[in-house]
């Protein structure tokens, strides 16, 4: 039966493919420019935008958002071509962007750096969902207005829109999952006078572990059993507390921004440790929302101010954030190497706490943007500084301090209404400090030996010049856009001073204190072709980095201090990268059109011990098909939409081991919903079904990959929003 409906289902959404794209018209007016469309703009702003920026851009709203709510607002963008994640259990993810990710992608929240410890496979971004306004994507080295990191691209979480003047109102939503049985709601009240307003919001979610389509799984070839197929101690909570206020004028406006972030989830208990191990399944398994160990708690603070200032032809504009990201790693104490047998009782470090990492940031971002004739200049100043310590009784990565300071240039000249021409420049200085770190415990006989030196103080700095040139040329309804840059990326603590096990991968890992500042050179393209009924989109782009720094494999096996696991060393070797997007839509009738949306990536090390090999988490290639049907309707209904997606996903056979070859699958999922009134009351009601065919898979970029576990089965996801008015806005904000 399946196999009849994957067959009826494909038949009818590749037929509508051959033809493929959505309709023209107002993007902001028509909700089903909430769906489709808004995988290219998201109203006519971004619409201009994009005619007029030679980057990669791409744009989503909140009620792409609300459609297709995942684990985590990364896990939603999942949804875009060239966007991917790194999936952590059912709550967590990180982005990819082209196959690159960790600290090769900034993640801006209300314009800073979002700074957490993302160089973690398994740390997952502290952002809430809920309180996320539109989301642009820039894919593509972006250096030249972020710095440092933003060689994969930008993915820029603008807040929720101003409310308008004399208002006063609010929404609730609440969110069932059945997968992991998720239950949520998020609140939100605003309100504003003529120049003042405040915007508060509180979220909330619990999970039960979740569920895959598999009642065995082999943990590097142990054999772990799932009870009712559950991945025990996947649970987790989390509370998020949202709190703007603001001053707003024609002329000026200041806005502060405070967050509050705390989540507590497990690990995967069978697959953490020095070595895959049997747990106490009976104690696990008697409840699927109990937390128990290994877990983990991370509790994120931000505090940011944003002023804006008009003069003249200036716009002159202000950020200044605080951050705290506090993450704890708790695990039953196991001893290796030289530990003692038995925890003692005399340290200060609590017996359960594996790892803590505690990070403060300080970030300043000083900006001019003037209009001058057929100029658009944007100069600027970023500079940030971090304090990073660490606790717990193992040792990964130094406690570290840096700071960076940077200044650009940008300049957008109209040569004519079709051309416009771009370039930019930018100078940066980075210095990181490494902390000595010694063992608690000792290793050997004689003083020299009793406490052993993991970790040096270490000193570097990093300067660079980064550049990018591009071109936009707009002929009716054909759209060019090609963008040559160069990017750089300063290493990271881990990358230069790790000396220890990482127990979410069964490895030891070595920092090298001697590698050079990552570069990276991009080239962009994107051709666009839009008619009455179809349009079609490629976005073709190479990428080079003469020094990329990754993690490899070694022969050799640390007894001393890492229970005999595999030593992995970074590296620095040269890489080439090639791959695009694609985008092709078509209107069948004004209520029902169809889209495909595909990508390719290809990356080779061209240099080092890996010479001929991919690089870590290269997904493979895709295509989503897509058949939508949002009839235009009289009534109690406003616009309802059914939406079903068939997504097909290659294998992916290059690998750089320890990776394992990932088989290719398909899925599909469906989405329908509409906007009601009840009485007097309107609603927002949505409801998706995710995996509908309860497929077991494997997601080549998925954090337990390493360990062949399968990806989560079927999951139905019902979300209601009601808005509310205590008093009606008279203008807009």
């Amino acid at each position: 039966m399946k196999q009849k409906i994957l067959l009826l289902v494909t038949l009818v959404v590749i037929h509508s493919a051959l033809h493929a794209q959505s309709p023209p018209g107002n993007y902001a007016d028509s909700l089903r420019s909430d769906t489709l469309r808004e995988v290219v703009v998201a109203n006519n702003h971004y619409a201009d935008r994009r005619k007029e920026e030679s980057l990669n851009i791409e744009a989503v709203s909140e009620t792409f958002i609300r459609r297709h709510l995942g684990g985590s607002l990364m896990k939603t963008l999942e949804r875009l071509p060239g966007i991917k994640t790194i999936g952590i259990g059912s709550g967590q993810s990180k982005p990819l962007i082209r196959g690159l990710g960790f600290n090769r992608v900034v993640v801006a929240d209300k314009g800073l750096k979002h700074e957490g410890q993302q160089w973690g496979a398994d740390h997952g971004l502290e952002i809430d969902q809920f309180a996320a306004g539109e989301v642009e994507l820039v894919k593509g080295a972006a250096s030249f207005l972020y710095g440092s990191d933003a060689i994969a691209g930008v993915i820029n979480i603008k807040p929720t829109a101003i409310p308008a003047a004399k208002s006063l109102g609010g929404s609730v939503d609440l969110m069932g999952k059945t997968n992991n049985r998720l239950f949520g709601t998020s609140a939100s009240i605003y309100g504003r006078n003529q120049h003042w307003f405040f915007d508060a919001r509180y979220t909330f979610q619990d999970y039960a572990d979740y569920r895959v389509p598999a009642g065995k799984v082999y943990v590097y070839d142990y054999a772990v059993n799932l009870h009712n197929n559950q991945l025990r101690n996947t649970a987790g909570r989390e509370h998020a507390a949202h709190f703007s206020t603001g001053y707003i004028n024609d002329r000026f406006r200041n806005i502060l921004y405070l967050s509050n972030v705390f989540s507590r989830s497990g690990f995967f208990a069978n697959a953490h440790g020095l070595e895959p191990r049997q747990v106490d399944e009976q104690t696990h398994d008697a409840s699927p929302r109990d937390i128990l160990l290994p877990q983990q708690q991370v509790n994120h603070l931000k505090l940011i101010n944003r002023s804006v200032y008009k003069t003249g032809n200036h716009q002159l504009e202000a950020d200044l954030g605080f951050q705290r990201n506090h993450r704890r790693e708790f695990s039953q104490y196991v001893n290796h190497g030289y530990m003692p047998a038995v925890f003692p009782g005399s340290l200060s470090i609590s017996n359960d706490l594996e790892r803590e990492f505690d990070k403060q940031v300080y970030s300043v971002n000083l900006r001019d943007i003037l209009k001058l004739g057929q100029h658009f200049l944007k100069t600027g100043i970023n500079a940030e500084y971090q304090d990073n310590t660490i606790g717990g009784w193992t040792f990964l990565v130094p406690s570290f301090r840096q700071y960076n300071i940077g200044a650009f240039i940008y300049d957008r000249y109209e040569l004519n209404e079709k051309i416009f021409l771009h370039a930019a420049l930018r100078y940066d200085y980075a210095q990181i400090r490494l902390f000595a770190y010694r063992d608690w415990f000792p290793s050997g006989q004689t003083p020299a030996q009793q406490y052993l030196a993991r970790a040096p103080d270490l000193t570097r700095t990093f300067n660079s010049i980064v550049w990018s040139t591009g071109i936009n040329y707009n002929n009716g309804p054909f759209e060019l856009k090609a963008n040559l840059g160069k990017a750089f990326r300063m290493p990271i603590a881990k990358e230069l001073g790790a000396n220890g096990v990482n127990y979410h991968y069964f490895s030891y890992e070595k920092g090298d204190a001697s590698l050079s500042a990552e570069q990276s050179y991009q080239a962009d393209l994107s051709l666009s072709w839009k008619a009455a009924v179809w349009s079609v989109t490629l976005s073709p782009f190479y990428n080079y980095f003469p020094n990329y720094i990754s993690l490899n494999p070694t022969a050799d096996h640390d007894y001393f201090y890492g229970a005999g696991n595999q030593v992995f060393e970074y590296t620095q070797s040269r890489v080439g990268r090639y791959g695009g997007e694609m985008l092709f839509t078509y209107e069948w009738t004004p209520a029902l059109y169809s889209s495909v949306l595909g990508e390719y990536l290809y990356a080779e090390q061209l240099s080092g011990n890996k010479q001929g090999y991919t690089l870590p988490f290269s997904p493979p290639a895709s295509v989503l098909f897509n058949l939508t049907w949002s009839p235009a309707t009289k009534g109690k209904l406003n616009k309802p939409y059914l939406s079903v997606d068939y997504r097909v996903t290659s294998s992916q056979n290059k690998i750089v081991p320890p990776e394992k070859k990932t088989p290719g699958y398909q899925l599909i999922n469906i989405q329908m919903g509409t906007g009601m009134k009840l009485k007097s009351q309107p609603l927002l009601i949505s409801l998706q079904a995710q995996n509908l065919l309860n497929t077991r898979y494997l997601n080549h970029t998925s954090f337990y990959r390493l360990i062949e576990l399968p990806e989560a089965g079927r999951n139905i996801i019902l979300s209601l929003k009601i808005p509310f008015r205590i008093k009606t806005a008279q203008e807009p904000g």
